[in-house]
């Protein structure tokens, strides 16, 4: 087992153009990273000369000592391998950062369970999301929509509720990640920073890899969805909505046309992200409704 700290970005994007993965294993989510101060380390796994898997970390000193990597949802595994190569690849991986000692490295593995991860010690119990398979024919994903959640669609469709694609500018979709960063603040709840999402676009080079889909009523602003695309999966990243003014059934509105548009673009996984049945479940029975697979994660391990 080999670890290659050099892989090249052409290698890593087109790796991820046939394997789903997390956002948080795409190149340029790790440079978006880097843009805002944060370390990131890749790897790569080699054997017998095939490249079985990459791994993103994002790297930090505690205490100003220690020093911590953390691999969230990966790595991505490229070939089927056993549980031994998988158990021995997160030991290659945890001698071959080039890190000094004292070191901790964690991984938060992609998959419900992982039988590699479990020869380590569980720290922290799984992260729960809702994966939608977009390589479904779109009759088959609306079949699979929960009753209330297409009715509320089609209610939606027959009021004449229309998706509006916004610019892909930071300064035309500011008005969301500010939307975003006082929704934080006012509801106590923690997610990946807004700021990161144009340095995501301008890390990839590519617009394609941000959607806005918006809801309006003249001028007003009534309801948002933002998106991003790495390789052929997709993350919903942001939502926002006017109580007051949307209609009955924007969300879902939102949501569906961006199924079919990201569908078009060639993505094959949307992940609907986090799942909080206890504080957050108004938001949970809506990504449930969409007939995504729920998915918790095996947990950290280290």
């Amino acid at each position: 087992m080999q670890i290659d700290l050099d892989i090249p970005r052409p290698t890593w994007d087109l790796a991820l153009t046939a394997h789903p993965a997390a956002l948080q294993q795409d190149w340029s989510y790790g440079e978006a990273v880097e843009r805002l101060g944060g370390r990131v380390i890749r790897a790569g796994l080699v054997e017998d000369g095939v490249l079985i898997a990459l791994a993103q970390f994002t790297a930090r000193k505690i205490g100003g000592l220690v020093s911590m990597a953390l691999c969230t949802r990966g790595p991505v595994w490229l070939e089927a391998v056993s549980e031994t190569t998988r158990a021995a690849s997160y030991a290659a991986l945890k001698r071959g950062l080039g890190q000094g000692w004292p070191r901790v490295v964690m991984f938060t593995p992609d998959a419900e369970t992982d039988a590699g991860a479990r020869r380590m010690s569980r720290v922290m119990t799984g992260y729960s999301t809702v994966i939608l398979d977009l390589d479904q024919p779109l009759e088959a994903i609306r079949a699979g929509l929960e009753q209330k959640w297409r009715n509320a669609l089609n209610t939606a469709e027959k009021r004449g509720v229309e998706a509006v694609l916004g610019g892909t500018k930071p300064a035309q979709y500011r008005w969301l990640l500010d939307s975003e960063e006082g929704q934080r603040a006012a509801r106590g709840y923690r997610a990946t920073p807004a700021a990161l999402v144009p340095e995501y676009v301008a890390a990839r080079q590519d617009r394609d890899s941000l959607m806005v889909l918006r809801v309006d009523a003249g001028k007003q602003r009534q309801a948002a969805m933002l998106f991003l695309v790495h390789g052929c999966a997709a993350t919903y990243q942001i939502g926002w909505l006017d109580h007051e003014a949307a209609p009955r059934g924007a969300h879902n509105r939102l949501l569906w046309e961006a199924v079919v548009r990201l569908r078009e673009r060639g993505v094959r996984q949307l992940d609907l992200g986090g799942v909080n049945t206890v504080h957050g479940a108004g938001i949970a029975r809506f990504k449930i409704g969409t007939g995504g697979r729920v998915t918790t994660l095996a947990g950290t391990f280290l």
